[in-house]
C-alpha cells in the first residue's frame, strides 16, 4: 500500500477478536429485587462470529484506506482529489510500461 492505494497485490490483514460473551449454561445468581437465589440469563447462543468479523474488518480496512488516500491527495473537493491522484500516477509512471 502506497499513499492509501494498493500496488495491485492483495491486501492481507491479520485480525483478532475477543471471545464472544456467551453463557450457554446459566450461572447461579441472586434476584436483586427479591434477594432470592436465581439463575443468570442466557445471553447468547452463537458459537462463532467469523463471518461477522470479516464484514466489520473489511469495512474498517476500507475506511482506513480511504482516510489515508484523502490525507495524501486532499479532501476539499473530489476534482482536486482526482487531479492530485492523476498527477501522482504520472509522477511514478503508473502503470509501468513493460
Amino acid at each position: 500500500i502506497e499513499g492509501g492505494v494498493t500496488n495491485g497485490e492483495p491486501v492481507l490483514v491479520r485480525a483478532a477478536m475477543k471471545p464472544l460473551p456467551t453463557l450457554m449454561r446459566p450461572l447461579r445468581s441472586v434476584d436483586l429485587e427479591s434477594g432470592e437465589p436465581g439463575e443468570a440469563l442466557v445471553e447468547r447462543s452463537d458459537v462463532q462470529a467469523v463471518e461477522a468479523l470479516a464484514v466489520v474488518a473489511e469495512a474498517a480496512v476500507a475506511w482506513e484506506l480511504a482516510r489515508a488516500a484523502r490525507e495524501k491527495f486532499g479532501g476539499d473537493a473530489l476534482a482536486d482529489f482526482v487531479a492530485a491522484h492523476r498527477a501522482y500516477l504520472e509522477r511514478i509512471r503508473w502503470p509501468r510500461e513493460r
